[in-house]
């Protein structure tokens, strides 16, 4: 079962949430507290189901309708779309045509602490963060026991309380990579607004999302879980393998060692990867059932009746097409918005193999040109047809507005790359499995074993261009830039910096600013050097 698929119905038929008095502008709605009592399970899982839909759709009815951020669009303010420019836009694998406010400032890489953006991400993931919080001191032992729940249902939602603890620490562990901070709460912080939340160190944030983890990781279903969709131990695990491998950039100190225990006991957990099925058909409308399903540790689903989002993937396939050549329909949609492309750098990294073509290499090229004069012309730069409503057998998805591509958070692609990098960086594992990983990614990548890698290939300049090769455009860019200081004042690309050439710019741009609408709601936070 696809979780948001009917869960999703529960949290528009049941969770009618109440909204508070707008103070600022992309401040929540206030859409944060449910109404009415629980009583019955079915109370207890539409405002569950909320915590999911809060990463899937922009506000409270189809189409990101009645929006939870006030100030911005629903659909740009989808938490799914946000996070992914702020990871992608800003690096070498994203540019867009667009002129939307600040948009393409993300890109030149010269934001300030007044870009819409950025403070609708940061409004989303305190929302995300209220509303967590808001489930699990609703889910109290208390009040399971006054819904006169029976010994299953009671054991179900605290179940789900503790998928709330994980996506809690998941938008933390989002605010940490992107701001350092975030006004600190939980379920035991006053909902009623009397008290400012406390600001937090971006070391302290590492070891209350590391603790949460650790703590809730029996409490979640082994292996790949009982519903695809929904978290389990291995996406607590990935989690953590993911904050181990950035913890010197978090905290001055490497966790190398501790990322490779997680990264090994996600990849014991059962995933595999089908060389056999080709790469592309990761991406398509059908992903939860075509086999690429295999692989995925965690994904947010969409489907194109249920989960209508202008975010997600719908944002990944409908934006990334455009010019005067590009078919919709070939994509299984009703129209291009001509905005996404790629740089001609990233385009560089697949290099022309003599024994066959990289199957990743899903770029069009016709009618395109390969350097952007023009950054507001779609038709600059290749495009990127990655994220597709197109099925394995060839038939579009259900719906050619809204798509039905799944996204894959956590794959086990990710997982053997981090478990190369950290042998590359000489901090533990075994050079052989490392490049039995990699080759097993490059098998399916060219559809045949000519083009592996041995030992003496396994170095981090390899790394740091084969995670681009494999995860292009699935958030992961700009924190993998970071790590391999790569991201600002190392690293040049189209139009970083606001130049056709590119330059570099200052390291203090490795995080965002707090938002100057957030300062002035909250004295206790504390504005990023450099802005």
């Amino acid at each position: 079962m696809k979780i948001y698929k009917s869960i999703i119905i529960l949290f528009f038929a049941v969770a009618t949430l109440v909204a508070c008095d707008d103070t600022l502008d992309l401040e929540p709605e206030g859409n944060t507290e449910a109404s009415g009592p629980l009583s019955s399970l079915e109370d207890f899982q539409g405002r569950w189901a909320k915590l999911y839909a809060g990463l899937i759709i922009g506000g409270q009815q189809g189409g990101d309708g009645a929006a939870d951020i006030a100030g911005i669009d629903g659909g740009f303010s989808n938490y799914g779309r946000l996070y992914w420019k702020l990871q992608e836009l800003s690096t070498d694998e994203a540019i867009i045509a667009w002129n939307d406010g600040t948009i393409r400032d993300l890109h030149y890489q010269n934001w300030t602490k007044d870009n819409e953006f950025i403070a609708a991400m940061f409004a989303r993931i305190g929302y995300q963060v209220t509303i967590n919080n808001a489930f699990i001191k609703e889910s109290s032992d208390a009040a399971i026991a006054n819904a006169g729940l029976s010994s299953e249902e009671s054991a179900l939602v605290k179940s789900y309380v503790s998928d709330a603890r994980f996506l809690r620490a998941y938008s933390y562990y989002h605010g940490m990579d992107l701001f350092g901070t975030m006004p600190f709460t939980t379920e035991n912080t006053a909902a009623d607004g009397s008290e400012l939340p406390a600001y937090i160190s971006r070391s302290d944030l590492f070891n209350y999302i590391e603790s949460e983890l650790l703590t809730i990781m029996d409490d979640l279903p082994a292996g790949r879980g009982n519903e695809y969709g929904r978290v389990s131990q291995a996406a607590a695990q990935m989690l953590l393998a993911k904050l181990y491998l950035n913890a010197e950039v978090y905290t001055g100190t490497a966790r190398y060692a501790d990322a490779l225990t997680y990264t090994n006991s996600v990849i014991s957990q059962g995933f595999s990867v089908d060389t056999a099925l080709g790469y592309p058909a990761l991406f398509l409308a059908d992903n939860d059932s075509n086999g690429a399903q295999n692989e995925f540790i965690w994904t947010i689903n969409f489907d194109g009746d249920n989960t209508q989002t202008f975010g997600g993937t719908t944002f990944l396939s409908h934006a990334a097409v455009g010019g005067t050549i590009m078919d919709p329909a070939a994509y299984g949609l009703d129209a291009g918005w001509a905005g996404l492309r790629t740089t001609p750098e990233f385009v560089e990294l697949f290099p022309n193999e003599e024994n066959s073509a990289d199957g990743r290499e899903n770029f069009f090229n016709e009618g395109q040109t390969k350097s952007i004069a023009d950054v507001g012309n779609f038709n600059n730069g290749f495009a990127i047809v990655k994220f597709q409503n197109i099925k394995l057998n060839g038939t579009p998805g259900v719906n050619p507005t809204f798509v039905s591509t799944d996204l894959p958070v956590f794959r086990l692609a990710d997982a053997y790359l981090m478990y190369a990098e950290i042998v590359a960086r000489g901090a533990g594992g075994d050079a052989g499995t490392a490049v039995g990983y990699i080759n097993t990614l490059r098998e399916r990548a060219y559809g045949n074993n000519l083009n592996g890698i041995d030992n003496s290939d396994l170095t981090l300049d390899f790394i740091i261009d084969e995670r681009a090769r494999e995860l292009y455009w699935e958030g992961h860019r700009r924190q993998d830039l970071i790590r391999f200081n790569q991201f600002s004042s190392n690293g040049i690309w189209e139009w970083k910096g606001n130049v056709q050439n590119g330059t570099t710019t200052a390291s203090f741009r490795n995080l965002y600013p707090i938002p100057t609408t957030e300062l002035n709601l909250n004295s206790n936070l504390i504005q990023n050097i450099g802005y």
